[in-house]
């Protein structure tokens, strides 16, 4: 199996049980989750060799954290202890046409103030096969934009593919910000994933007529931009997730990829998911099962149906981690969409 490292922050995830309001919820649900943290989990789970880098606090809430992802064979060999806190996030879960909320509480967080000095990252990438990494890391801090930088420079100097999911969160920085900064670091990415927003907000590239909420997905739009962005930056592939979001609890689910070598441009099946428990991290769940057919040597389209299958499972399954197997995965994929009880 190949060794894959993916680098990012790990944070503490709060969310108010049985779909509560921040109002009305007397607790929290605990888990621990992030963009990068996610995508390591799944690969190491479909049995790849998935190590995640990042900074945590030495202290006990930090030790939790990295205990979350050696409980899923993770490798944390490489994660630095320094820094003051812990990230958060609270999560108050949305239903039928109430949205889902996001409230970060993640100033001054480890990986934020974290430098490369933190990291020997000759060390991280030797033998390493791919590196993923997100827009969320270099939008947390400006010292974290510039320790993404300093890992992608080494990950190319030891001959790594790299894929970047664009995940542009506008709670984190502007849309200006944000394409000054990552515009730079395309020229150090091979596999491009993201979404319409994400194209658009962090790249500057709109794919036309398209409206998540009425399900007007104008595909030809997506084949131009993909074209465009893989002439500009040299992309290998360019893929987006496509999200119908008719409520909170219902959406369709499909996703689409452009080759640079083919020239071909592929729209996978749609699932209908409905009713969903937990999408956050449906995006990180598609990036991870798209890598992980890659790396396994299907071809890319192939790869795109077991990254959208890999992520319309992971909307049944409460928390940011995919925890669904590689036979479970293949099966959906296959067709069988039945949810028949196993025995």
């Amino acid at each position: 199996m190949a060794k894959v490292i993916t680098m990012g922050e790990i944070m503490l995830r709060l969310s108010t049980p049985n779909f509560e309001k921040f109002i009305q919820a007397d607790e929290f649900d605990v888990c621990y989750g992030g963009g990068e943290a996610n995508v390591a989990v799944s690969l190491a789970n479909y049995g790849h060799d998935a190590e995640f880098v990042t900074a945590v606090p030495n202290n006990e809430i930090g030790e939790c954290a990295v205990a979350a992802l050696r409980k899923y064979n993770v490798g944390t060999e490489h994660i630095a202890k320094c820094g003051e806190r812990l990230g958060i996030y609270f999560l108050e879960s949305g239903s039928s046409m109430r949205p889902s909320k996001v409230v970060y509480d993640r100033a001054h967080s480890s990986i934020s103030t974290a430098t490369a000095a933190d990291f020997d990252f000759d060390a991280i990438f030797e033998g390493a096969d791919w590196f993923h990494f997100t827009g969320i890391t270099p939008a947390v801090s400006d010292s974290a934009a510039v320790l993404t930088e300093e890992a992608l420079k080494a990950a190319k100097k030891h001959g790594v593919k790299v894929s970047v999911d664009l995940n542009f969160r506008k709670k984190l920085w502007s849309s200006e910000k944000a394409q000054k900064v990552m515009k730079n670091l395309m020229q150090y990415v091979d596999v491009c994933i993201g979404n319409e927003e994400d194209a658009e907000l962090v790249l500057g590239y709109k794919p036309g007529k398209t409206d998540v909420t009425s399900g007007d997905l104008e595909l030809v739009g997506y084949k131009s931009i993909f074209k465009q962005m893989v002439e500009d930056y040299n992309f290998e592939y360019c893929i987006s997730s496509l999200r119908v979001s008719r409520s909170a609890s219902d959406n369709g689910w499909s996703a689409c990829i452009y080759s640079r070598d083919t020239k071909e441009f592929y729209h996978s099946k749609e699932y209908s998911i409905h009713p969903i428990v937990d999408r956050v991290g449906g995006g990180d769940s598609f990036a991870g099962g798209v890598i992980c057919g890659m790396l396994d040597g299907k071809d890319f389209k192939a790869a795109l149906e077991f990254g959208v299958a890999a992520s319309a499972l992971k909307h049944t399954i409460p928390g940011d981690f995919n925890l669904v197997s590689r036979k479970e995965v293949e099966t959906l994929a296959g067709g069988d969409a039945s949810g028949r009880v196993q025995r």
